[in-house]
């Protein structure tokens, strides 16, 4: 199956094909009832509520809506439409005829979404509940494992499983088996068990072994998951009542050459393999009363910041594959980006800048685990200030131009408090922090500067540049440093930076993408998965999969 070009990542509830939402009080309910012929790409059928790249875009607007549109949902419950059938996971079909990097990435942004439920419900007080009314197997299972809570119909006839070992030749590849023992603590020989066996675990097994939370007959099922999801929504802080905001369609201009948005611009070069992404502050003075960021809504810039540079990555990442090397770079006022931070912290507890911040954590979180070099350049007219200086700290490498004299052109980075506690990595470290290696003299050092300009050779002392190039070698080595990177196995330099860019402590997420990563790629282009007789291949055929039986 060929990647079409220009896979959009936006929509809309009116455009959904497999997922419908409805409003209750304090309860969302998200209902999966997956249209068979409303594939993404053509040559499969998504039968048995399984899923591909398109209904994971749904379910990721419908979350993000439901974050700022609905401010009074506390509880969101995730059902399915269909009969006895909760969700059969990825589709099986597309993956078998999926490209070696479609599975990868398409993978990759089914963990994100996953971890954006976690996520919310640890920041922004949103819970999820899977209620599981019928067979759940695969990616449905890890998809109702990213949920606070999973409620199993007790009808002596579902389950749950991940049939992915037995009957494909691969792993779960969204963060099945991690959440088994990080998040739900399955003991092991059991969790063993449950993963080699593909006709699943049912009712009070499955709660006995910590698969799920509950269980309940089908004539206390509607029941059960509605008194659960109103005592979850007891716990959560989010406002019985606010003014959400709507999330209309992003302003984008798409050209063979560039993508344009309002504050953040993507330069493509093909002949030399990477893309420019240049983010923009404010270009004016944002508001800084609860009132007016209302009204602002989605242009208020830390929100359509958000938006736009999320886009990006995603467009990026999944349009342009072979642009191996990202450029960063900021422009603006630095004073404006500073002021804009210090409102987000002020008001850090309202719910629409908490989930403002969240959004800009986790698309900060989607560039740490962009599988692309990330090359952050800090010259003239350059805005690396707070919020917009995480950029460069994501960066494998940070250069800046030394301008002699310190003069009024000098570049220069400023350090705010979202450096510091605003943004966490997934590591639950600042990237101040990771880089530092939790150094408390180091980071101390940093701190002591907050709110001042920091020019090169100053920024350099600090550690928190990679080289100060003045303006006669500026071109060339910043040149010859994109060229290197251009040059070297795109494979290798993936490895390495996901080695290199998280060096702090583990933490489930980081285990998550680490084995999506190393284990789920390899295993991914192995013959016992993708050979002509390997399992993945041949699933649904009627053949036997043929199996090296050498273990690596």
């Amino acid at each position: 199956m060929s990647i079409s070009p220009h896979i959009n990542y936006a929509t809309s509830p009116l455009e959904y094909k497999h997922w419908t939402m409805s409003f209750d009080g304090s309860v969302a309910t998200l209902t999966m009832n997956v249209n068979e012929d409303g594939g993404l790409k053509e040559g499969y059928k998504l039968k048995l509520n399984s899923y591909d790249l398109g209904v994971d875009i749904e379910l990721n607007d419908a979350v993000q809506r439901i974050r700022f549109e609905h401010p009074e949902i506390r509880t969101v419950v995730l059902t399915s439409g269909k009969d006895r059938i909760f969700c059969s996971g990825a589709n099986i079909f597309m993956l078998g005829k999926s490209t070696h990097a479609w599975k990868v990435n398409f993978c990759k942004f089914t963990n994100e979404t996953r971890n954006g439920l976690e996520d919310s419900s640890r920041y922004s007080g949103l819970k999820f509940i899977a209620a599981v009314n019928g067979a759940c197997a695969g990616g449905g299972y890890e998809l109702a494992a990213a949920c606070d809570e999973i409620i199993l119909v007790d009808d002596r006839a579902s389950s749950v499983s991940l049939p992915e070992v037995p009957l494909l030749g691969v792993l779960p590849g969204t963060g099945g088996l991690t959440r088994l023992t990080d998040k739900r603590r399955v003991r092991h020989d059991l969790a063993d068990i449950f993963c080699t066996t593909s006709e699943g675990v049912r009712g009070q097994r499955a709660k006995d072994w910590r698969l799920v939370d509950e269980i309940a007959t089908p004539a206390q099922f509607q029941q059960t998951v509605r008194a659960r999801a109103l005592a979850l929504a007891e716990t959560s802080d989010r406002p019985s009542s606010g003014t959400g905001v709507r999330l209309t369609p992003l302003e984008r201009t798409v050209t063979d050459t560039s993508v344009q948005y309002q504050f953040v611009r993507v330069e493509l070069d093909r002949a030399a393999r990477n893309a420019t992404l240049t983010v923009h502050g404010p270009s004016a003075a944002q508001p800084t009363e609860i009132s007016a960021i209302e009204a602002a809504g989605i242009h208020w810039w830390p929100l359509q910041l958000a938006r736009e540079l999320d886009d990006a990555i995603l467009h990026l990442r999944t349009n342009e594959p072979e642009l191996g090397t990202w450029v960063l770079k900021t422009r603006g006022n630095s004073e404006l980006v500073l002021a804009s931070d210090a409102t987000l912290v002020e008001h850090q507890s309202h719910w629409l800048v908490r989930e403002t911040i969240g959004f800009l954590r986790r698309t900060l979180a989607r560039l740490d685990v962009t599988s692309r070099s990330l090359i952050a350049l800090i010259d003239q007219d350059s805005c690396f200030a707070g919020t917009l200086l995480e950029i460069a700290l994501a960066a494998d490498r940070n250069y800046m131009l030394s301008v002699r004299n310190e003069s009024s052109t000098a570049p220069f980075i400023t350090l705010s408090e979202m450096n510091f506690s605003g943004l966490p990595m997934v590591t639950k470290q600042s990237r101040i922090a990771r880089r530092f290696y939790d150094d408390h003299d180091e980071i101390a050092a940093v701190s002591a500067v907050k709110g001042q300009p920091i020019h090169a050779d100053q920024a350099l002392a600090l550690g928190l540049i990679t080289a100060n190039p003045d303006e006669l070698d500026w071109a060339d080595e910043t040149r010859m440093v994109l060229e290197e990177r251009a040059s070297m196995s795109p494979d290798a330099l993936t490895g390495l930076e996901a080695n290199l860019r998280f060096n702090g402590p583990e933490t489930m997420e980081t285990r998550i993408f680490g084995r999506l990563t190393a284990w789920q790629n390899w295993i991914f282009i192995r013959p016992n998965a993708v050979g002509e007789g390997g399992a993945l291949k041949v699933y649904g055929s009627g053949n036997k999969a043929k199996f090296d039986f050498n273990r690596v």
